[in-house]
């Protein structure tokens, strides 16, 4: 494999036969996300969108984990501020993102690590694969367009189970639910999502760039406009005593207790 220069100590990015493979490697904290790994991400998605020998980019994780969403220290200690923030130009970059996008998905998937999924075009997942969005668990508020996109795609009352509730669900769940398009055995997984993305980027590429924004545009401006109220009502949302709570009991490993809020 030809090896595109590393953005990042735990991301990195592989490029051959048209697929750019960005990979978030920081098994020790669960593949964690910080300011510089979503920099990093952003940095490769630009690279793939703007390299003509990219026709489909891949992003994945480590062997037993997608990511478990934001590391909690540091967002705790220096948490996003606004739009040019390096989350929310993430999440800005993957609504934006020309070529096609593929997720292969195992382990945790925690938070954006769900949420992202929604602006993939397509996603496999391992069966192993545990999907969570425990934004209101934490006081919070969804983020990436999932309050929008998700009772879109599967109806209120099951959008609400995992939003509002924070279930978890599983890959087998995720296909169902219509977020991912296949479940594969956690050995065979990447292979058959790195297969799936040898086939995209045999297709002719303008062809593919112009559907995907065939499919994606008559909902993009809609759906920008919807993650800008949610990521200024998340950022809002940070500093309530009921995010306080919870983000305390996380760190604490106690139960959070809301019992005081109205």
């Amino acid at each position: 494999m030809a090896h595109a220069p590393a953005q990042h100590e735990h991301v990195s990015v592989v490029q051959q036969d048209g697929v750019m493979e960005i990979r978030i490697q920081r098994p020790d904290r669960k593949n964690a996300l910080t300011h510089g790994m979503y920099d990093a991400l952003t940095a490769a998605l630009i690279a793939a969108d703007t390299d003509p020998a990219v026709r489909v980019a891949l992003i994945a994780g480590t062997d037993d984990c997608f990511t478990a969403g934001n590391d909690m220290v540091e967002f705790l200690q220096n948490p996003p501020t606004g739009d040019d923030s390096p989350v929310m130009r993430f999440l800005a970059q993957l609504l934006n993102q020309e070529k096609p996008l593929i997720a292969a998905v195992n382990g945790p998937a925690v938070g954006v690590g769900t949420t992202m999924l929604l602006h993939c075009d397509l996603v496999y997942c391992a069966r192993g694969a545990r999907l969570q969005m425990p934004f209101v668990s934490l006081g919070l508020c969804p983020e990436a367009g999932a309050s929008m996109l998700l009772p879109m795609i599967m109806g209120h009352p099951r959008a609400a189970e995992l939003l509002m509730l924070a279930e978890p669900f599983s890959g087998e769940e995720a296909v169902a639910l219509g977020l991912a398009n296949a479940v594969f055995e956690d050995a065979d997984y990447l292979a058959e999502a790195r297969q799936k993305a040898r086939r995209l980027a045999a297709q002719p590429p303008a062809s593919v760039r112009l559907t995907k924004a065939f499919m994606r545009g008559p909902m993009r401006d809609a759906v920008a406009a919807h993650m800008k109220l949610e990521g200024d009502n998340f950022l809002a949302r940070l500093s309530s005593p009921e995010a306080r709570e919870a983000m305390t009991a996380f760190m604490e490993k106690r139960k959070p207790d809301f019992s005081r809020f109205s």
